[in-house]
């Protein structure tokens, strides 16, 4: 691309004598260098704008500076990484075990514990690997290539090759790759969301920054300056690179990220929790036999291989696994579903979440602004369609404004309704034609060339039916930039038709009626009188309240084809313009608003605009804006923190301010965001969520989950899946430890009884084994009930164990250890110990078989349809069944569970036993119910 001459240069420029002379590497710049004079700017680094550093200089400078990259976070070591899959007490208490084991010669129980964690940890491990694959993937942020001045040539160069001094040209469309100094701006405007949250193009100058005393302005005000990872939406620009790499607005939140701690997900606390109150019991079952055993004077090898039984029987070898599994599951449903999770904990870590805090901006709208509303000739009109799809209507909406109709022949309009269905009236081409041809936007199959807001009037008039190649047949022959302080545009055609030109203008409505005679109705031009004057303004005024960016646009005959002051203009039409909520998000905030948790909307918008959007999303609560934030101390915000439902003008500070408050009050906080502002908030909230496409490097770095549709639904989803999961793990949890209780209470009944051990260690582990894995691992996946997004999140406080499941547990392994002991003893009673201990151990085994069916819900009836809806778990009932009569019938197998053979008579003994746990559990629940006690359905599935 031809290198075009500033014509804005009006500084003076730094001497000297050669471009090409090395000279020697400036000092870096001052962190004010938004205050300074460009020319001062070009004099502290060196550089004459107008031919750039030349190539000895760049490369001097790279040197001393280093690269244009921002630091990759340190990693943990991969074997350390490995070694944390370890770290819990669970997993301690396992380790324990099979080191005991082995000391006392069970080398074989030793080695199936060891196994088993091995592949817990492997399985953490990998998923979490395969996440950081897939985050790599989505590494799009940072721009590759850069246009520069050097060695007064113009060149194309790395991104990761600028350093300060360096002359970058910009042009609308272009990323921004390092923080900079503009020396040319010519109708420069750049969309900032990603760093400062601000949904609007911001509009860029030469001129300094004004500040009051020696305070930082903040970046959102720096109009001289443009930062690394935005984007120029309009004009044309040339930059002095003031600040590269780690040294960028980017760079120092993303050093603030390197040190942030992480809280420990609630998954992870309770899991925690869990392993020190099963080495609780273990301890306590263990010592409880050994006292026992040494008053009855047992030989120390008997009471150690017991010894054994009784850890194996009391710590559910499988539950690391079943758990790494089932979140691993949810984990891969997920990423089809569209979110990639870094941590397994995160997943279910969502499901907890109490309040969610969105960003607005890209997160619950679309960020692509969209015509919503237009006036033309006195008669208000909706705009449908979402986003820079030109698919959508213009229809009438008088009614709704309350309009009377009357008022037609103040327009010289004819009585008529305009319907969705109509397609617009001819009279709209005309009304839109000036923001169809004052406009610099491009729309193309990849996306938007130039600013969103022209780009919206773009959509907008071909939604009226404005012919696309209009701009061609009317071929621009000048133009008037908009200017901020001006706040208008104007441009100049030929209409070759009528041998004029044309002059077409859009801006602030109150600057263009300034300007205007006259006003197009459908019977054409008439006077603009006072009271249509009023009218007009009024119509402004609505738009305005609804939160709507509004802008006018007027026409007129000239004979002049250059720039010059416009006046005398016709109004054509006034245009309402927003960055719509997502389709999805209003139905995803209403089924997070049902199932209890709270969603607050975080932006950098104005309050009003802001306030509207939440409006359409259903988001309640006060409005607060960051300066109020700011004036509030940390009581202040306490008290008010849970009636705010959305936070407006807000700084990065703020944000982390805002999650640490709610945190505080007991909420688990889930923050959702796409840009470097949101990052420090996703690190400090129990689960961040980052934005995969919109999203920067940063904020996925500092994410515990990224989302590669950018959908908010997609987070409601994510708090289904983690409910679920949290479902199951209850589920299995339940499972396992009431088979392990029973186990506990079934030993440690034979040795107060004096009776023989009715199971062998090789056989509780095979217990284990087999109900620890299949059968848990398909309780894992159960589908979530149908009123899982009906209820409110658990408590964060509350454990998984609880007083009541406690007693459930301990309810079913008490049934489980009296029917293993009334068939042992009258077994031993009717035959010889050999077949009374195998129909001890099959009937445990089979009571499993049952108690995995009880153990699917906590409320409600046992016996139901529900209970076929999980077709894996049967299948693994079914193999388990298998295998016990292959443990108890085969000869080989025999051998290895000292097992003896047993009659169709003696097996049905045993399975009409092990049906009692069922029985039971629905005897129970049954008689709650009669009895009136409350259900706890609503809290648990």
């Amino acid at each position: 691309m031809p290198e075009q001459q500033s014509t804005a240069e009006n500084h003076t420029l730094p001497k000297q004598t050669t471009a090409h002379h090395t000279l020697p590497v400036p000092t870096p710049p001052p962190p004010d260098v938004y205050r300074r004079d460009a020319a001062e700017v070009a004099d502290l680094l060196a550089v004459l704008p107008a031919t750039g550093l030349s190539t000895a200089d760049a490369e001097q400078r790279a040197a001393v500076w280093g690269a244009n990259e921002l630091a990759e976070p340190v990693r943990r070591p991969q074997w350390l990484r490995l070694l944390d899959q370890f770290r819990s007490w669970l997993i301690g208490i396992l380790l324990a075990a099979a080191v005991v084991a082995g000391i006392i010669g069970e080398v074989k129980d030793a080695l199936v514990i060891t196994v088993v964690l091995l592949i817990n940890a492997t399985i953490g491990y990998l998923q979490e690997h395969r996440a950081e694959r897939s985050l790599e993937a989505l590494r799009q942020m940072l721009v590759p290539t850069a246009r520069v001045r050097r060695d007064g040539r113009l060149k194309e160069i790395p991104a990761g090759a600028l350093v300060p001094g360096d002359v970058v040209l910009l042009e609308a469309g272009d990323r921004v790759p390092a923080d900079g100094r503009l020396v040319v701006a010519e109708s420069v405007e750049a969309g900032e969301a990603a760093l400062t949250g601000e949904s609007q193009p911001v509009a860029k100058t030469t001129a300094p920054a004004e500040a009051d005393g020696a305070e930082p302005v903040p970046v959102a005000e720096r109009t001289g300056m443009l930062f690394m990872n935005t984007a120029l939406t309009r004009g044309r620009a040339e930059m002095i690179v003031t600040a590269t790499g780690m040294r960028t607005e980017v760079g120092a939140i993303a050093e603030a990220l390197r040190t942030g701690a992480e809280p420990p997900s609630p998954l992870q606390v309770q899991m925690d929790s869990l392993g020190r109150r099963l080495a609780l019991v273990s301890g306590v079952a263990v010592a409880a036999y050994a006292l026992v055993a040494l008053l009855r004077g047992e030989e120390p090898a008997d009471l150690a291989l017991r010894a054994v039984a009784l850890a194996v029987a009391a710590i559910p070898e499988g539950l690391p696994a079943v758990l790494a599994l089932t979140l691993a599951l949810g984990v891969h449903r997920m990423a089809r579903r569209g979110a990639i999770v870094k941590r397994l904990a995160s997943v279910e870590a969502l499901g907890s979440a109490t309040v969610v805090c969105s960003d607005k901006t890209g997160t619950l709208t679309l960020n692509e602004m969209t015509t919503r509303a237009l006036w033309a000739a006195g008669r208000a009109y909706e705009v449908t369609g979402e986003g820079y799809d030109t698919a959508g209507t213009i229809r009438s909406a008088d009614e709704r404004h309350g309009r009377d109709p009357h008022d037609a022949a103040l327009y010289g309009e004819a009585r008529r309704d305009v319907t969705s269905h109509d397609a617009p009236p001819p009279a709209l081409c005309d009304a839109v034609l000036p923001f169809a041809l004052c406009n610099d936007a491009r729309i193309t199959p990849d996306g938007v060339i130039g600013d969103p807001t022209e780009a919206a009037l773009a959509v907008l008039a071909a939604k009226a039916g404005v012919d696309a190649g209009l701009r061609d047949r009317m071929p621009r022959t000048g133009e008037i930039p908009f200017d901020p302080a001006a706040k208008y545009m104007a441009t100049f055609h030929t209409d070759a038709e009528h041998g004029r030109v044309r002059v077409h203008a859009k801006g602030a409505v109150d600057v263009l009626l300034e300007r205007c005679t006259h006003l197009l109705t459908e019977q054409g031009r008439v006077p603009l009188d006072a009271e249509r004057r009023r009218e007009i303004t009024g119509a402004a005024r609505r738009m305005g309240g609804q939160g709507l960016r509004v802008l006018g646009a007027a026409t007129a005959t000239t004979d002049r084809s250059g720039p010059r002051e416009v006046t005398g203009l016709t109004l054509t039409a006034i245009a309402g313009i927003a960055d719509p909520p997502r389709p999805q998000a209003r139905d995803a905030v209403a089924l997070a608003q049902a199932a209890g948790v709270t969603v607050k909307m975080i932006t950098g918008d104005h309050a009003d605009t802001a306030a509207a959007i939440a409006r359409e999303l259903g988001i309640t609560g006060d409005i607060v804006s960051g300066a109020e934030l700011a004036r509030m101390n940390e009581q202040e915000l306490a008290d008010r923190i849970e009636d705010i439902g959305v936070f407006a003008r807000v700084a990065p500070e703020h944000k982390v301010t805002i999650v640490r408050a709610l945190s505080a009050k007991g909420h688990v906080v889930a923050m959702t965001g796409d840009g470097v502002n949101d990052a420090a908030a996703l690190r400090a909230a129990h689960i961040g969520v980052a934005m995969g496409i919109t999203g920067t490097d940063v904020a996925k770095e500092a994410a515990d989950m990224v989302l590669t549709d950018d959908d908010f639904s997609t987070i409601v989803r994510a708090v289904r899946e983690g409910r679920s999961i949290y479902d199951n793990i209850v589920t299995f949890v339940r499972f396992q430890l009431s088979t392990n209780i029973g186990a506990i209470l079934t030993l440690l009944a034979t040795v107060l009884a004096g009776l023989p051990a009715p199971m062998s260690a090789i056989q509780l582990l095979w217990v284990n084994i087999i109900m620890d894995g299949p059968p848990a691992m398909a309780l894992g996946i159960d589908p979530p009930r149908d009123n899982v997004m009906r209820r409110p999140p658990r408590p964060p406080g509350e454990r998984i164990l609880n007083a009541r499941r406690l007693t459930a547990i301990t309810r079913s392994g008490a049934v489980m250890a009296a029917g293993t002991l009334a068939v042992f003893a009258g077994a031993r009673h009717l035959t010889d110990t050999t077949i009374a201990a195998t129909m001890a151990f099959t009937t445990f085994v089979l009571f499993q078989l049952f108690n995995a069916l009880a153990a699917r819900s906590e409320d409600g009836p046992v016996l139901g349809r529900h209970q076929l809806h999980n077709r894996t778990l049967w299948t693994c009932l079914a193999t388990v069944l298998v295998l016990q009569v292959i443990a108890v019938q085969v000869p080989t197998a025999q051998g290895v569970f000292d097992t003896v053979s047993l009659s169709p008579a003696q097996w049905a003994i045993c399975l009409a036993t092990a049906s009692t746990v069922l029985l039971a559990e629905h005897g129970w629940r049954a008689a709650r119910a009669r009895l009136g006690h409350p259900s706890d359905a609503t809290h648990r599935r």
